[in-house]
């Protein structure tokens, strides 16, 4: 119980953060160094605190991907990218990128008992997750810097609790599911 009244009080300073507008203050990288220091943030706290570690691992697996549907927000950045309000180098495979993630965990967790749980198909998806999420951070820090103002849809209320709360649960997620995965290897030999 600790740790969801954590969760949702991070997400609450996170909404607070938006509504107040300092985020449209911050210039690259500040939103990236942000993103990086919650995400380590997160690995730190795994590290260090058992009852940390044994909480996650309660967590039904299934919640862990399913928290990936909330990357459909692909969606969203190709109709910010069709009003002018991204740009294509970030909109267009950012967007597309976590639509097949956000497709794919959904594929995984309707076929959950047979297919979605096998350690192959997780295995790729969750790669391929990270490594989308990456390219999505490194591409939004590339086009902050290089126009900041094409960015500025990032940094108000909703996609600015992409930066300040579920890209690093994401990037947490995934190593979570390479974590059990590595764990589970290991039980079974």
């Amino acid at each position: 119980m600790k740790f969801w009244l954590i969760a949702l009080l991070w997400l609450l300073i996170a909404i607070g953060v938006g509504l107040s507008g300092l985020l449209r203050q911050v210039r690259p990288p500040g939103p990236q160094i942000m993103l990086v220091g919650l995400t380590g943030a997160l690995i730190i706290a795994y590290r260090i605190s058992q009852s940390f570690r044994n909480w996650l691992k309660g967590i039904d697996p299934r919640a862990v991907v399913g928290l990936h549907l909330t990357r459909f927000v692909g969606f969203y950045f190709l109709w910010l990218y069709g009003r002018g309000e991204l740009p294509y180098r970030f909109a267009v495979p950012g967007g597309w990128g976590d639509i097949i993630v956000a497709t794919a965990a959904a594929v995984i967790l309707a076929t959950w008992p047979g297919f979605g749980r096998r350690t192959p198909v997780l295995l790729i998806w969750n790669i391929y997750g990270l490594v989308d999420i990456l390219f999505v951070v490194a591409t939004a820090a590339a086009e902050g810097r290089a126009a900041p103002a094409s960015m500025a849809a990032l940094l108000r209320l909703p996609l600015s609790l992409l930066a300040t709360f579920l890209v690093p649960l994401i990037i947490g997620s995934h190593l979570l599911i390479f974590a059990r995965l590595r764990s589970d290897r290991q039980s079974a030999n």
